[in-house]
């Protein structure tokens, strides 16, 4: 059925003015032919049942009129079907794709690409400037060149060892040797008289100059493997380069101009940026530098954004999602607590706990990250903040990403409540304290790896509002805790978290208030994108007293020197920690390697020490117990792997002696040096590295001289970026492959557009926005951003 040429029929019908003169032999004999096959496939086609000859000029106009919406709809359900069929061929697995045979997609799904979709969102890691053509007279040494020429021999060789292929190629200027290692198939490949593209680096042999394994393609109207900006993939056993590039190119050619832009034109327009089939393309085979970085713009905008009009939404649907009980401050109650601690709120504490109780008064839920360097006090402000909800009759949960931090917690907050009024009852794990407010308050524990009858007897205990607060794991979310009156929910260390989790805990009452907190010094730039759904609030000052903590890298030859200083320190009555490498293959290899390297300290270095091993592998009770003899005093010196990284609190640690510290980012190790310098006493973070590069000396050298972790956050993103400063899949973010959150001016201007649209349609349920807001779902659900086909 042609429905354009129909089109264009009534369009000229209706130009000679309705006379039945558009065809010869006039509208109803050409409509009978046309409508045999529409009257079965197209409801509607009624219209097609009148005498067009019969009707006079006023019918005639009414009728087409009609005729022309009835092919609208026609078109447009057309356009939906082949939508819908390219759309099926993008999520279809790459097997589909002529060439990919299913051995080669399984080294594929290695690098995670299992779609079409994935396949044309498979950007290099970077691309190698081939695209400098000279003459062979012109060729330098030790720069990336390319040269057409012709092929005057080719012979399989031995060189070094190693069955080869030698070559003499020549042009107008001269010729030269050609060698390509391991690769005795080519000199069957190359024929005599052949023009090759040939670009690598020029090397000297003997004096001559000799290209070694350079990539080569016959002369060819688009090139791909030489004589351009090539692409670098990353690659895995059994997937060559030349074979990567080739699907991908053949890929990109032929899906990238089929896929729609989701971007709204005006956000495009106004963000100056490249149509996304472009975008892809030149971010794969760019035809100049210009292109490629208007490509990664393009691309690394597209992240930036989704992610901003997701976090916008949740942030609505957080707020709309109904009302939250408001929390009123007792004053008087809150002054009591605070007088009775052994210290002064410091003026930034000060201020963030008024920002949380002016939350907490609202009748909408509280949604704000408080945010606190290790040590600035965070725990006393949640803890003012919990007793305040009780004070309002309703329940405080504290979820916390690791056992060892959820005990220390309670252990902390309940040495609080003890201090303001002192403990009545422990019963297991549950804790009654007398307390300012009119009834004791109950606080209980609540881990995963508690027995199971002590953990019915808290789920319990939650459930018949026996239980004031409950601090815990993300045993807090499981199915069987139930809130009657839960008024606060607080999760710490939100990085640790995926956003279902914090979301989760919410679902356990109605429309509890919200607090997340971190000690992670997240530049407020970042806090806007991986937080843009919470109000912050930052604890930028340290309590009075706060030691600096000195700071020194050795090399490993040096390490004798630290073992020696940590020996003086535990012999003046202090204790210390040594953190072992971090091994990210697996929590068992780094347990293992935590465990031999402890028996060779306690055999070794400290035989008269006592020595106490913490790592992720041992059981809670086991970890609770460790923690409990080096907190009391009865271990020196304490081995761990990174789990120490938050949250542990000994105050006679003085020193934090950290093997292998060129593998942490700068961040972590400031997270490391948080620990010690909790007391009185002088203390010290040692660094044992290997000889770094030159960026990482930088980076040591830096830690060395300041103390300022939002100093050392900046630089730890900007070297590292966002996927290792946090480990973007636990962060509830969606993977960047193009965006680099230290990129400040794109994230900004992402963000400007988002919260413009956001505010003109929350919703996205302007039909203009259909595919943008298909975009959003898709990221936020896990998968890559790309436009609709």
């Amino acid at each position: 059925m042609d429905v354009a040429t129909l089109r264009k029929v009534l369009d000229l019908e209706r130009k000679r003015g309705y006379r039945d003169g558009a065809v010869i032999g006039g509208l109803d004999r050409y409509l009978q032919r046309w409508g045999s096959e529409a009257k079965d496939s197209w409801a509607g086609s009624e219209l097609l049942d009148i005498s067009y000859a019969a009707l006079n000029v006023d019918e005639r106009r009414e009728w087409l009129e009609r005729m022309i919406d009835w092919l609208d709809g026609i078109e447009a359900e057309g356009q939906r079907a082949l939508k819908a069929k390219r759309e099926e061929f993008l999520n279809s697995p790459i097997t589909t794709i002529r060439g990919i045979s299913t051995s080669l997609a399984t080294k594929f799904r290695r690098l995670g690409v299992s779609t079409v979709r994935d396949l044309l969102y498979f950007f290099p890691r970077r691309h190698i400037d081939y695209s400098k053509r000279k003459t062979i007279a012109e060729l330098e040494i030790g720069r990336e060149q390319t040269i057409i020429a012709t092929v005057w021999q080719a012979q399989e060789t031995t060189l070094g060892g190693r069955r080869s292929t030698e070559a003499i190629v020549g042009d107008e200027t001269g010729n030269m040797r050609v060698v390509w290692f391991n690769q005795p198939y080519l000199a069957r490949k190359l024929r005599t008289n052949s023009q090759l593209v040939l670009s690598g680096r020029v090397s000297l042999f003997k004096g001559i100059k000799v290209f070694q394994s350079p990539e080569y393609e016959p002369i060819t109207k688009d090139l791909i493997h030489t004589g351009r900006l090539v692409p670098l993939y990353p690659l895995t056993e059994g997937l060559a380069p030349r074979v990567v590039r080739r699907l991908v190119k053949e890929t990109v050619d032929l899906w990238a101009p089929k896929i729609a832009d989701f971007l709204p034109e005006e956000v495009r327009r106004h963000a100056q940026l490249l149509e996304l089939p472009e975008a892809i393309k030149q971010a794969h085979y760019p035809e100049n530098e210009s292109l490629k970085d208007g490509a990664r713009k393009r691309l690394a905008f597209d992240e930036l954004f989704l992610i901003q009009l997701g976090v916008l939404s949740r942030r609505r649907d957080w707020r709309e999602g109904g009302e939250a009980n408001p929390i009123k401050p007792d004053r008087q109650i809150l002054a009591s607590f605070l007088s009775s601690l052994p210290f002064t709120l410091t003026s930034a504490q000060e201020r963030a706990l008024e920002e949380i109780l002016a939350d907490l008064e609202k009748a909408r839920p509280m949604s704000r990250l408080l945010q606190g360097e290790v040590g600035s006090g965070k725990t006393v402000v949640a803890t003012a903040a919990l007793l305040t909800t009780i004070a309002n009759g309703y329940q405080g949960a504290f979820m916390a990403p690791t056992e060892i931090l959820a005990e220390q917690h309670f252990s902390n907050i309940s040495a609080l409540l003890a201090e303001a009024g002192g403990e009545e009852n422990v019963e297991g794990s549950l804790r009654t304290f007398a307390s300012l407010l009119p009834h004791p308050i109950n606080i209980a524990l609540l881990t995963g790896s508690m027995k199971k009858s002590e953990k019915e007897r808290v789920h319990q205990a939650i459930w018949e509002g026996e239980v004031d607060m409950v601090v815990g794991t993300h045993a807090l979310i499981q199915r069987e805790v139930e809130f009657p009156r839960l008024g606060l929910a607080i999760v710490d260390e939100q990085h640790r978290f995926g956003v279902m989790q914090r979301s989760a805990l919410r679902q356990k009452g109605p429309n509890p208030h919200l607090l997340v907190m971190t000690a992670t010094p997240i530049p407020r730039s970042l806090a806007l994108t991986l937080y843009g759904d919470l109000d912050l609030s930052v604890i930028d000052e340290l309590p009075p007293g706060r030691q600096v903590i000195r700071t020194r890298w050795l090399e490993p030859e040096e390490r004798e020197k630290a073992y020696r200083f940590l020996r003086k320190e535990v012999e003046e009555g202090r204790q210390g920690f040594i953190i072992c490498p971090l091994i990210e293959e697996s929590e068992a290899i780094e347990a293992k390697a935590a465990t031999k390297e402890y028996e060779h300290l306690c055999g070794e270095v400290f035989p008269d020490l006592r020595l106490g091993l913490l790592h992720g592998r041992l059981r809670a009770s086991e970890k609770e117990e460790v923690m409990r003899r080096f907190r009391g005093g009865e271990l020196d010196i304490l081995v761990a792997t990174p789990v120490v990284e938050v949250g542990i609190d000994v105050p006679n640690a003085t020193v934090m002696l950290i093997e292998g510290a060129d593998r942490f980012g700068l961040a972590q190790l400031h997270q490391f040096r948080g620990r010690v310098g909790r007391g009185e006493k002088k203390s010290y973070c040692i660094l044992v590295a290997e000889p770094p590069s030159l960026e990482g000396r930088e980076r040591l050298s830096l830690l060395e001289r300041t103390q300022d972790g939002f100093l050392l956050a900046e630089e730890d993103l900007r070297l590292r970026g966002p996927g290792e400063f946090f480990g973007t899949r636990q962060s509830g973010l969606p993977d960047l492959r193009m965006a680099k959150l230290s990129d400040i001016g794109l994230l900004e201007l992402a963000r400007s557009e988002a919260i413009r649209l956001f505010n003109e349609d929350p919703a996205l349920s302007l039909p203009e926005h259909e595919l943008l807001a298909r975009e959003v779902a898709r990221l936020w659900q896990g998968g890559v951003p790309g436009g609709e086909a």
